[in-house]
């Protein structure tokens, strides 16, 4: 084994220039892969940390998932109702006391109720549109990410006294407004109130910073004329991927609708399940390339090197012996190629990572200031594992053939 690897140098160095070029095709293909998959799995996995952070792990409402039970439907066996109109009901969660309750018993994680209802804020001759959320400031700050996004102010303000609200920066500034600023709040019910500013957030979602108020519970019950009333639970879960086993429960339980993280993003996580088959298959593709310029080379060698074969298998070396000699150059190409791609990769990397740059407005979901990366070794692994399957495939199909060959009619000259 060691004098078929010693041959197997040999050959490799032979030939320099062409070896350095089958080299660093394996390099930029392996470097340039490892930099695609950190950039795109860190997007992944940035915007999943975005919607699992900035948005309840399960999220209850006062929907249910089929049509409430009529008792007609109780009392006998077979039956269809036919026109039925449903009754105006604004009351929401139904027992939201005993609700409550019973899932503080068994959720492994934190509650907040609220009540949500739309509107719209008036100042300086301006009407916005705003999402109106009455909350219970001390239950909200454990499970909402704006708690700690808060500019100036935070929602314990809301508890000073008086009317207050605590809205989006941005909100603020299309509005002229800022902290001590006292605007009107028109709901959609028709209920007009003055609220003071107390609090200002940035989350860097667009749609928050300029559309999303919140008001003490009470006052949300208030404009929206629903009195003890709320028509939202949200959870906050010690282990986000539970999250659609606790929505299933909670459906069963309480008969109300009960969302997941994930169903209420099943489309965006579908998409990018379908971006990393393609990232891969981009991938597979690039190296698959590099593996064209080594089986140039080995068959290059093959031809070259037939009266060394054929003198070589004379002395007694098998077809075993001549496959692994050429599979040995490719394979030697590929690990060199990826050692060298490893570092290419990782100098991508940095260089991507240092980029600043500025994105917000509509078109985004949140500001971004850097590209986001994943630093992961399972990269250079799976790059590295493309890069040796196409230099072993590249290797072994002229290293076939050249086992093949009679040593007889190569020194005679028939071939």
């Amino acid at each position: 084994m060691r004098l078929v690897l010693d041959l197997a140098i040999t050959h490799i160095l032979g030939r320099g220039r062409q070896t350095l070029v089958a080299v660093l095709g394996v390099a930029l293909g392996v470097g340039f892969s490892i930099a695609m998959a950190a950039l795109m799995q860190g997007g992944e996995d940035d915007f999943v940390a975005q919607m699992v952070d900035t948005m309840p792990h399960v999220q209850i409402t006062d929907e249910r998932r089929s049509a409430r039970r009529q008792p007609a439907q109780d009392a006998f066996a077979a039956s269809r109702i036919d026109g039925l109109r449903p009754k105006e009901d604004r009351r929401g969660i139904l027992n939201p006391t005993e609700v409550r309750a019973m899932l503080a018993a068994w959720v492994p994680g934190r509650m907040a109720p609220s009540l949500k209802t739309q509107g719209v804020v008036r100042y300086a001759g301006r009407d916005i549109g705003i999402g109106i959320v009455g909350i219970d400031p001390q239950l909200e700050s454990r499970v909402s990410s704006i708690a700690q996004d808060f500019r100036q102010g935070s929602f314990g303000a809301l508890v000073a006294g008086g009317n207050n609200i605590v809205v989006g920066d941005r909100l603020a500034e299309r509005l002229g407004a800022r902290l001590g600023t006292t605007v009107t709040v028109v709901s959609a019910t028709g209920q007009t109130r003055g609220f003071k500013i107390v609090g200002l957030f940035h989350t860097g979602t667009t749609a928050r910073d300029e559309g999303e108020g919140y008001v003490l519970l009470k006052n949300a019950q208030i404009l929206g004329e629903r009195p003890n009333a709320i028509n939202e639970i949200r959870l906050r879960l010690d282990d986000p991927d539970a999250a659609p086993a606790v929505a299933r429960r909670v459906e069963a339980q309480t008969g109300y609708k009960a969302v997941p993280w994930q169903e209420a993003n099943e489309s965006l996580l579908e998409a990018l399940e379908i971006r990393n088959v393609i990232m891969y298959t981009v991938v597979g593709a690039i190296l698959l390339v590099a593996g064209f310029g080594i089986f140039n080379i080995i068959s290059t060698i093959t031809h070259e090197k037939a009266r060394d074969i054929a003198i070589l298998k004379s002395l007694g070396f098998t077809e075993a012996d001549m496959r692994r000699l050429f599979l040995l150059e490719g394979l030697a190409l590929g690990a060199g190629g990826s050692l060298i791609g490893w570092g290419v990769g990782f100098g991508l990397c940095l260089v991507l990572s240092a980029v600043e740059f500025e994105l917000s407005g509509a078109a985004v979901m949140r500001e971004m200031t850097r590209l986001p990366l994943a630093w992961s070794p399972w990269h250079y692994l799976i790059a590295a594992g493309f890069a040796l399957l196409s230099a072993g495939v590249a290797g072994y199909l002229p290293a076939r053939q050249a086992a093949r060959l009679n040593p007889v009619d190569i020194i005679r000259g028939a071939t």
